[in-house]
């Protein structure tokens, strides 16, 4: 194992730092080995007179610094386990390339000399955990005597090479890839992926390359390129992010073009299809006062662009139909954010056997933007978008959250392509292997356009039923589910879950197509879950049997589900 001090004491600058073996020490001028210890208040020099104690919260106010920082990459298995010191997973390690050092410091919110802050060591590891490479990050404590505290950053890994071959079967179709992916390219955190897929819409080859850490910066880029067998996509994004609370700005640029065509469905049959082209692009700049009292308010401005174009689709062999209405909108827009600091670390939720980082605050976001006929737009409208969450109890109990999102177009002062999307969310902690979750959803559209109407089948909610089996521009779905997480762990491979599920919903409203309204849809189910704590790709797989109540006699009695999924 590789240790690497990235610093030591603040007050030192001419410290020099010796590696041997597994040990370190740290020589620091006799000008910083002689601070005075009343550089920092009394309860803080009397917590740091034990080295090793636990540093108590009361250091946040109390004047400690930190000092030297220890990063500590750590491979897939851990060969001090009994349990996973054998040849395969000795094999593994030697063939995954560690993420590098400077990859894991760079992430880091704080450096050496910076007061000592709780909430930034936290914020911290959450950071490093959102990355698909690393399966978990700890941000471990030291005291040190003159009111100076040493840290140690321990990460491990995740196995981020993936030939990908894969099958999935949802709402009576199948849907197959085979490619590679590289999550941690040669440990540098980059993302590559080359791919081969089919599904019910199309066939595509795909490459896609994600950097978020450009040059050792937080700048960062996103590249996808998708050549599909009824059209194409490219996606680039170039930026900084607010990557953090405490981020006091942010900006970027980004390109969309895609050509692809698009269906409409019946009770899970196509029944028109047109050819939709569309380009989007966008560049803007952000600015934050950073965290204040547990609150970040963020601003942001801009320069938009997105033109759809609908034509009727070619040689598809299913019949065309009423296309949607061509829209091309420029405009500057501004936008607003507030973000309450509260998060809950905790495991066995959306996840099995891995650490989460629960969001359980509230937020809020609106953007305005105005599209002009004088500015090259084929209309004069005001944009709006709104978006809000909040969040109440803790995951050792129960928690309630409530989500809602609205988006609309006003044109001569009447609502366009109005979609309201509202959400409730209710977990219940049972016990450490048991988890009851409900929820219900209800979508409203009104003058929606053509393309933007909602589907809902086996791939959104209704597991029992073909995908895309209802559509309109209102929806409603309600769910139950009985979580079991168990402690099987074959192989250390994979952590054993278990599902029971009620789903009912419908749409109704007005539709793209002529269809029979079916009224409310019911299904019940059972299903496994397998989720790898050792791979990158963080999904959890999904066998489900489903059994629809209702529709039309044409559907299976049984509805077999095999997909991945990113929670639960």
């Amino acid at each position: 194992m590789e240790l690497a001090v990235l610093c030591a004491r603040p007050c030192c600058r001419d410290s020099i730092a010796v590696v041997a073996g597994w040990g370190v020490l740290v020589i620091c001028s006799s000008a910083c080995a002689a601070m005075d210890p009343t550089s920092c208040t009394e309860s803080a020099a009397l917590a740091i007179a034990q080295p090793g104690t636990e540093m108590p919260e009361i250091l946040d106010a109390d004047g400690a610094v930190i000092g030297s920082i220890l990063v500590q990459p750590g491979s897939i298995f851990d060969l001090d386990n009994p349990s996973e010191n054998n040849v395969l997973y000795r094999m593994a390690n030697k063939v995954h390339v560690t993420t590098r050092q400077e990859v894991i410091a760079q992430q880091l919110l704080f450096v050496e000399g910076d007061t000592f802050s709780r909430q930034i060591l936290d914020e911290s590891e959450r950071v490093l955990r959102a990355n698909r490479f690393i399966k978990d990050a700890s941000v471990e404590l030291h005291a040190r005597d003159n009111c100076v505290i040493d840290v140690s950053v321990k990460t491990t890994d995740t196995w981020t090479l993936s030939p990908k071959l894969s099958f999935s079967r949802s709402g009576g179709q199948n849907s197959s890839d085979i490619g590679v992916k590289e999550m941690n390219l040669l440990g540098t955190g980059i993302y590559v992926e080359a791919l081969y897929s089919t599904n019910v819409d199309r066939q595509s080859k795909q490459l896609k390359i994600i950097d978020r850490n450009l040059g050792n910066s937080w700048y960062g880029l996103r590249f996808l390129y998708d050549n599909s067998s009824d059209g194409h996509t490219a996606d680039i994004e170039l930026g900084k992010p607010f990557y953090a609370l405490g981020s006091t700005n942010a900006h970027y640029i980004s390109f969309f073009d895609n050509d692809r065509i698009d269906s409409y469905y019946d009770l899970g049959s196509v029944v028109g299809t047109y050819r939709h082209q569309s380009k989007a692009y966008e560049i803007a700049r952000g600015w934050s006062t950073g965290l204040v009292d547990d609150w970040v308010r963020r601003w942001s401005a801009g320069i938009a662009y997105n033109d759809h174009q609908f034509l009727a689709a070619e040689s598809t062999g299913v019949p065309g139909t009423v296309l949607p209405t061509d829209r091309q909108l420029f405009y500057p827009f501004v936008g607003v954010e507030w973000l309450q600091n509260k998060f809950d670390k905790t495991q066995n939720y959306d996840q099995i056997g891995r650490t989460e980082d629960r969001y359980l605050g509230t937020r809020f976001s609106a953007r305005l933007g105005r599209s002009a006929t004088q500015l090259g737009s084929d209309r004069d409208a005001w944009l709006l978008s709104l978006q809000a969450q909040s969040s109440f109890g803790d995951s050792k109990s129960t928690t309630i959250t409530v989500d809602g999102s609205l988006t609309t177009r006003v044109e001569s002062g009447k609502p366009q392509d109005l979609a309201l999307d509202s959400s409730v969310t209710y977990h219940r902690r049972q016990s450490e292997k048991w988890l009851f979750v409900a929820g219900a959803s209800v979508f409203y559209g009104y003058e929606l356009d053509a393309d933007h109407i909602m589907d809902l089948g086996g791939d959104t909610g209704l597991r029992g039923y073909p995908l895309r089996y209802q559509s309109g521009d209102k929806k409603a779905l309600f769910s139950m589910e009985q979580r079991f997480f168990s402690n099987w762990y074959p192989l250390r491979l994979f952590h054993v879950g278990a599902a029971a599920f009620v789903d009912v919903g419908r749409t109704w409203g007005q539709r793209s197509v002529t269809t029979t309204n079916l009224g409310w849809l019911k299904d019940v189910g059972v299903g496994l879950r397998l989720g790898s704590d050792r791979s990158g790709l963080g999904n959890v797989i999904h066998i489900d049997l489903a059994l629809p109540l209702d529709g039309t006699a044409e559907i299976d009695s049984l509805q077999l589900v095999i997909s991945t999924k990113k929670s639960f």
